[in-house]
């Protein structure tokens, strides 16, 4: 999107706006299918640096996520610039990847279409 949708923009605004807001959402991003739950950024942040914490190979940019002046909910100047996935799968066919789900942080200019909701899978 050359200008982010006002709508979208409006939605990322409200989840940041409590450090508690959960919102399932489907996003077409350069023609990826990305379907979780939007979060706002300090939850997602915090998420990241768990696991990361918790790898051998990676704890050491744990601390990057922790940017204190990040973690603490503030009065946003600006609208959000990027939509914060949690428990997040690229959808391709009839399978999610991966399979339990990932942390994405998308541009919403990026954006190209979204509806609300996530989508689930079935074996069946």
């Amino acid at each position: 999107m050359s200008k982010p949708d006002d709508l979208l923009v409006a939605i990322a605004a409200a989840v940041e706006s409590e450090p508690t807001n959960q919102m399932a959402l489907t996003v077409v991003v350069h023609g990826a299918v990305i379907t979780g739950r939007l979060a706002p950024e300090s939850v997602w942040r915090q998420r990241v640096a768990e696991v990361l914490k918790d790898s051998d190979q990676l704890g050491a940019f744990a601390n990057v996520f922790l940017d204190a002046g990040t973690m603490s909910p503030s009065p946003r100047v600006a609208p959000p610039a990027y939509l914060h996935f949690h428990v997040a799968r690229i959808l391709q066919g009839t399978v999610g990847i991966p399979e339990t789900g990932g942390m994405y942080r998308i541009a919403v200019k990026d954006v190209s279409a979204w509806t609300m909701g996530d989508f689930s899978f079935s074996e069946r």
